[in-house]
């Protein structure tokens, strides 16, 4: 009987699997395991909430002339001396504001055509042209939610448990 009590009393202090995991407070987002956030498979651009944001009657749909009224407000709340250019500098102070991070894409490298360290209005609207084009698949001159999204598949984790890359 005593050795029945003292196998006991080991046994209850030993953590069981299932109990011992930790458990997230309530609200509380987990990374991994039961109840994880699910990864996203549904992603937009920084360029795609940019022109979402210059929906101005809130009907969540971009019209030409909604996109180029918000282009040039844009492009003037950087160009401070008003001179129809934006420096480097002042470009990517642009992208930080407008699409959150000073090392969006277009970069101002890719904008400035003519080589001049800067990139003018004419320039800054040659290369949103072509992203207006890009986003507007169906070609109906006006860009919707659906249009500003990527879906993409779920990625596969490699410790998953479905063997070595991720597949059975």
């Amino acid at each position: 009987m005593r050795l029945f009590l003292l196998l006991a009393a080991c046994t209850a202090a030993l953590p069981v699997p299932a109990l011992a995991q930790e458990r997230p407070a309530p609200g509380q987002i987990t990374v991994n395991g039961p109840g994880a956030q699910p990864q996203a498979t549904v992603i937009a651009e920084p360029v795609a909430l940019l022109i979402a944001g210059f929906d101005t009657d809130g009907d969540a749909h971009v019209t030409r002339a909604e996109f180029d009224a918000g282009l040039k407000r844009s492009f003037d709340s950087a160009d401070t001396g008003h001179t129809g250019a934006l420096g480097y500098i002042a470009y990517s102070d642009w992208s930080l504001r407008w699409m959150g991070d000073r090392n969006t894409l277009p970069s101002p490298f890719e904008m400035d055509r003519d080589g001049d360290n800067k990139v003018s209005w004419a320039e800054f609207q040659d290369r949103f042209a072509l992203i207006w084009a890009r986003f507007d698949k169906n070609k109906d001159g006006v860009i919707e939610r659906s249009e500003l999204v990527t879906i993409r598949p779920p990625a596969f984790s490699p410790m998953d448990g479905k063997g070595k890359h991720g597949r059975r």
